[in-house]
């Protein structure tokens, strides 16, 4: 059964979601074709709230949709008080900009999904719609947390069918789109590229994915000091942004008949 058209409010033909660590990268997703982007900083943690210049810059230059994640940190899903409550200012910041949705992800310490403070931020973030990021890799039972997660009101699941790229957890994604029978897109995401998009549309029969596009850019700085480093990445004179090249390849296989 091709369960692609039995929902067409959540299931879009030919859809690239690109994941954007800033403005600039926002910038090379719209122009390469895109539909929207999960915006966010610090890809190497797995992506964190950007700031609200990022996005109040995107959100006055920028037409595709820009859906902040809502994360105050990189490592688990298990949140403080204190960081549950960040959580709910950037959302309020979300909203005051204009976005077009956001992204949370929230587990308990048992590894379900946080069905209490998942809703309490669905519901501060009416009437933007709310998505959940790959936190869903990380649960206990991705069959329960899909139900749950539809309970909830959640629109859109991103994930690697708990594996370590899409492409691995293919079949998994595979039988969650046929639980899902159309009640909330599950849109594969983590190391999708021109190279294996193709075979993930035929495996998944997913019409939305998820990918960061990016290349590394090399800084323009004659002084470099080797002796000392200001974070943990092995080389601190690149850093990474969404390739409008890339974005392109992928926009056009995604839509080939």
């Amino acid at each position: 059964m091709n369960i692609a058209n039995s929902k067409p409010s959540l299931r879009v033909e030919g859809l690239l979601e690109v994941c954007a660590n800033g403005y600039e990268s926002a910038l090379a997703a719209q122009i390469g074709g895109a539909k929207r982007v999960e915006f966010c900083d610090n890809l190497a943690e797995g992506g964190t709230t950007p700031s609200y210049g990022q996005i109040a810059l995107a959100k006055k230059n920028l037409s595709i949709e820009i859906w902040p994640i809502i994360r105050p940190r990189g490592g688990d899903f298990l949140y403080s008080d204190l960081e549950f409550n960040l959580m709910i200012e950037d959302i309020k910041i979300c909203k005051s900009l204009n976005c077009d949705g956001i992204v949370i992800g929230i587990l308990t310490a048992d590894g379900s999904i946080d069905k209490t403070r998942c809703k309490a931020l669905f519901e501060l973030a009416k009437p933007l719609p709310v998505a959940f990021h790959r936190a869903f890799d990380m649960s206990n039972n991705m069959d329960k947390a899909l139900e749950d997660l539809i309970d909830l009101g959640i629109v859109r699941i991103l994930s690697s069918g708990g594996a370590n790229s899409a492409i691995e957890g293919a079949d998994t994604l595979a039988k969650l789109i046929e639980k899902a029978k159309g009640r909330i897109s599950i849109m594969p995401g983590a190391g999708i590229n021109k190279d294996n998009i193709k075979e993930l549309m035929h495996k998944t029969e997913a019409t939305e994915f998820h990918a960061s596009a990016k290349s590394f850019v090399s800084s323009k700085m004659i002084y470099r000091n080797t002796q000392t480093k200001m974070g943990s990445i092995e080389d601190e004179y690149q850093y990474e942004v969404t390739s409008v090249d890339k974005v392109k390849d992928l926009v056009k296989l995604i839509n080939e008949n």
